[in-house]
């Protein structure tokens, strides 16, 4: 081990869709924004504060295809990856540069994509007749 740990954890949510960039040999590489808040009350007057912090993060590959497909903006996410700084030279010869997320594994906290295919599920459940559930006792009416 080298002694050294480049590693990010965040839960945010997008700020964007998903956009994917293809190259040659099939491989891909997607793109989006996430926000985290912090808040907290200023204590000289009471006042809330609410900060929010924008990540540029960077998913490769089926990684990429598969939260392009089930991700949009606003939806809740938790990511683990490293930070990576880039710099380039625009074509009018300025320079830029930013800090990404390289996300190495992440959890769908909350997707619309994926909420609208339940709801559309359970539209389509309604239409058929259901047995009546079996009533859920209340935990402090358990007979231990």
């Amino acid at each position: 081990m080298n002694g050294t740990l480049n590693k990010v954890m965040l839960i945010g949510h997008l700020g964007e869709d998903v956009k994917l960039h293809y190259f040659e040999a099939g491989n891909c590489i997607g793109r989006f924004s996430l926000a985290t808040n912090e808040v907290y009350v200023n204590k000289s007057n009471g006042e809330k504060i609410n900060i929010t912090e924008w990540h540029n993060l960077v998913v490769r590959n089926k990684a990429a295809e598969v939260c392009e497909k089930y991700l949009a903006k606003g939806d809740k996410i938790y990511v683990e990856g490293r930070l990576r700084s880039r710099q380039w030279q625009t074509e009018d010869g300025s320079q830029k540069s930013t800090v990404e997320i390289i996300v190495t594994e992440f959890t769908f906290l909350s997707t619309k994509k994926n909420l609208n295919a339940q709801k559309n599920a359970a539209l389509n459940l309604e239409e058929i007749p259901q047995k009546p559930e079996t009533p859920v006792r209340p935990i402090n009416d358990l007979p231990f």
